[in-house]
């Protein structure tokens, strides 16, 4: 290990005692929001203190230890993309000889905007709160620590902050010259705090109390810590005393800059200046977004879940100054921007009143795409927060993103938005199938969701998000006035579907194919697949897959034909999109339901075992290394769940839905993790797809035409759902709000709308209308107008 730099300062602390109405504005602010505390358990377990220049990421417990696969042992502390600022701190306090270190909190409590860690060092009566948050559109972080002396006589300390600088670019900052170096630190006099540089880039941190006088130079480490990279260490020294039963706070202020000092310094400042307000601002922006898209049920683990997932959302949003602002994909390893990831997320976003975030991360990834791609619309799959692409594009991201943008156009009305992204979606489409459709049957070949390894055949999942594109782009076409390419794109649609629900279905499985390929190509994956159930003892799946081995090695080597290896998730896709007959979708998904346990959908149904119903321990203690394999994921329980509304089994999908809530707040209060319960990415993009699509527009069965100045409504409430309601749902220049009632043999819906107002379409039959301005009524279709609707049906009508 490379002999790490460090510089110490002491500095002499001189404080009043705080008294109730003193309370520091952190902790005054916390005291009145919704706070969800973790499980002891899981104190050794990362959380995220979110922002969108700047996120910071530590264990629950206080500590900062190395984590993260992506750059190994890097992924955590603070980061204000395209660079890392620090790899965390260290904060200790000493009373005489004995030292009393912060990094074994006895309670994490996490806030949508903040966080608490609690610790107790019982022996001497001190107690320590440690609150931090990160302002929006700022490259800062703000923590402070309260120390309350609950003692009946005054103590003395001495409370000493080490800073862990580590200056280095993001995943991939080679490929844009972003080289790291050693990194050095100095004290800055006027602000009696830290300063720390890469020796050969402009890339700045600074670290300072709000409350520091003098200082002096000490020669001596706090800690031990060893840094993986090119970083140092500095600390700052504060001498303390506290009267009896009394509390004092000590705030600081991380500020960090890749482009100078002094923008550093500035944030700094400003930062310090503006504390207090910046809180009141984002605590407001919170309350927005727990108030936008609001639902309300009798299952209250579900409406929270529900509300934190929007909170989960914005945690995620990057604005990365010279790139762009958008959507990430997960914290702590997938922090950048994903093609596919979006495609499923934004759906949601929209959903739930995102449009802002939507357009420019639609914005960030065209763009981008039409750069590295050549302007022929393949979608970027994997993109770097320093604008380094790592992966062109998996054949299902092209077609996803024609879909994705029909959805944000519907939910908008946005026809320059249409106007802007429609030739993108459209060449894409091109591309797709002249570049990769050799056999010119629609569906190209080449990888899709599935990252397995020589899976690159006709995918299902391609297949299916393909006859999406073209459906959704014949819709696009027709409200730009391309009438001809309308016709084209229909015809397509109409062909592939032919193709999906004859080619790929096995009826041997019940079953949508993984894919479509030579017997060759499938000996091959078999011989994967049996390794793999093989090596996580799955006797069934390697029986299985050893008698489709048998059978399929009489048919000829070259005749391409579907096959059911892997049982993927993937395989629920053509419901998800809503291709499947009636009949075949009932069947399929009823074979989807063997492939889940408590928790969920297994990516991989070999995977699963006779005892996967009833494993609802967590996934990450089994996990040796860092690997997908046996995972259950949100996502494809998500799909599973809007796949069952499509075929009205709303129960179906409400079970779904409640197995994902079972890993709400497992390992993080207040957050899912991509693998449930435990393990992956501890805030996930997607799981607001997962959400948002079953509840808004299929529970609730909102089908925006925002360009029409239209809102369908088709609910499918779950039979459990006697009364839901949500609030505040925008659609194009508007906003309405929702309450359904199930009583006796009637169903009621009443419907209340703001600002421009749209007609609202019933289809179902036997619709009354109790309030409302009927526009136009005959059997299956009802459209009314009105400031407030109200109007019931029969049960099941």
């Amino acid at each position: 290990m490379k002999k790490q730099a460090w510089i110490g300062w002491s500095v002499l602390l001189i404080m009043g005692c705080q008294t109730p109405k003193d309370q520091h504005f952190l902790t005054e602010t916390l005291g009145q929001a919704e706070g969800l505390e973790g499980k002891t358990e899981y104190l050794n377990s990362p959380y995220v203190t979110a922002g969108d220049r700047l996120y910071m990421v530590g264990h629950q417990s206080g500590a900062f230890p190395d984590l993260g696969w992506h750059v190994p042992g890097e992924m955590g502390g603070i980061w204000a993309h395209p660079i890392k600022l620090m790899d965390g701190f260290a904060a200790l306090v000493e009373v005489g000889k004995e030292v009393f270190m912060l990094d074994s909190a006895t309670q994490f409590v996490n806030y949508p905007f903040a966080n608490a860690h609690y610790f107790e060092w019982k022996e001497k009566g001190l107690k320590i709160k440690r609150q931090q948050f990160v302002p929006d559109q700022e490259e800062a972080l703000f923590f402070t620590f309260e120390l309350t002396n609950d003692n009946e006589a005054p103590l003395k300390l001495n409370f000493s902050l080490e800073a862990w600088v580590d200056l280095r670019p993001v995943w991939l900052g080679e490929r844009t010259a972003m080289n790291d170096n050693k990194d050095s630190v100095a004290f800055h006099a006027e602000l009696q705090g830290i300063v720390g540089k890469d020796l050969s880039n402009e890339w700045h941190v600074v670290i300072a109390s709000q409350d520091a006088p003098k200082a002096h130079q000490l020669n001596s480490s706090l800690t031990d810590r060893k840094l993986l990279g090119k970083g140092a260490k500095a600390a700052l020294n504060y001498k303390v005393s506290l009267d009896a039963n009394s509390t004092k706070s000590l705030s600081f202020i991380v500020a960090g800059s890749s482009v100078s000092q002094l923008e550093a310094l500035n944030t700094w400042q400003r930062v310090n200046e503006q504390a207090e307000d910046l809180l009141a601002d984002k605590v407001l922006r919170y309350e927005g977004i727990a108030n936008q898209t609001k639902l309300t049920v009798s299952d209250k683990e579900l409406t929270t879940a529900f509300r934190w997932t929007k909170y989960n959302t914005d945690w995620l949003v990057r604005d990365v100054k010279s790139l762009g602002r958008g959507l990430s994909a997960g914290i702590p390893d997938y922090p950048w921007f994903f093609g596919a990831d979006n495609a499923y997320a934004l759906k949601g976003a929209i959903a739930v009143g995102l449009k802002d975030l939507t357009f420019r991360t639609i914005q960030l990834l065209d763009s981008v795409s039409n750069v590295v791609n050549g302007g022929n619309g393949r979608m970027i799959h994997e993109m770097s927060t320093n604008g380094a692409v790592f992966n062109l594009g998996n054949l299902n991201e092209t077609p996803q993103y024609a879909t994705l943008l029909w959805e944000a156009f519907k939910w908008t009305g946005d026809t320059l938005f249409l106007q802007t992204y429609y030739p993108t979606a459209a060449a894409g489409m091109e591309w797709l199938l002249k570049e990769h459709d050799a056999d010119a049957n629609l569906i190209a070949d080449g990888y899709g969701m599935m990252e397995i390894h020589g899976l690159a055949s006709e995918m299902i999942d391609v297949a299916a998000y393909t006859h999406a594109a073209f459906k959704d782009l014949a819709q696009m076409a027709e409200v730009l006035g391309l009438p001809a390419d309308a016709k084209g794109y229909e015809m397509k649609a109409t062909e592939l579907a032919q193709v999906i629900n004859t080619d790929f279905w096995s009826e041997e499985f019940g079953s949508y194919a993984d894919f479509i390929g030579t017997t060759t190509e499938a000996l091959e994956l078999i011989d994967g697949a049996l390794i793999r159930a093989d090596t996580l003892d799955k006797p069934w799946a390697v029986e299985e897959l050893q008698a489709t081995r048998q059978r399929i090695a009489q048919y000829p080597l070259h005749e391409k034909r579907p096959f059911v290896l892997y049982h993927n998730w993937v395989v629920n896709t053509p419901m998800e999109m809503g291709i499947a007959p009636q009949d075949k979708a009932i069947i399929a998904l009823n074979t989807g339901n063997k492939y889940v346990n408590p928790f969920g959908v297994f990516v991989t149904g070999i995977d699963r075992d006779e005892a996967s119903e009833t494993d609802d321990g967590g996934f990450a203690q089994k996990m040796k290394v860092f690997s997908y394999t046996g995972a259950v994921m949100t996502l494809p329980t998500g799909v599973q769940a809007i796949a069952e509304n499509n075929y009205g089994r709303p129960d179906k999908a409400l079970d779904y839905l409640k197995r994902m809530t079972r890993s709400f707040g497992f390992a993080l209060p207040g957050s899912m993790y991509e693998v449930s319960p435990d393990f992956g990415m501890m805030s996930q993009a997607w799981n607001i797809y997962a959400f948002a699509v079953p509840v808004v527009t299929q529970f609730f069965g909102l089908e925006p035409m925002a360009h029409l100045g239209q809102i369908e409504i088709n609910p499918l409430m779950p039979s459990d759902w006697d009364e839901a309601q949500l609030e505040n749902v925008t659609v194009g220049n508007g906003q309405l709000s929702l309450f359904f009632h199930r009583k006796e043999d009637f169903e009621h819906m009443r419907i209340s709308q703001n600002g421009k107002q749209s007609q609202i379409i019933f289809r179902q039959s036997g619709v009354e209308v109790l309030q409302g301005k009927i526009i136009e009524q005959s059997p299956g279709n009802l459209v009314l107008t009105g400031a407030s609707i109200n109007v019931k049906w029969p049960k099941g009508g």
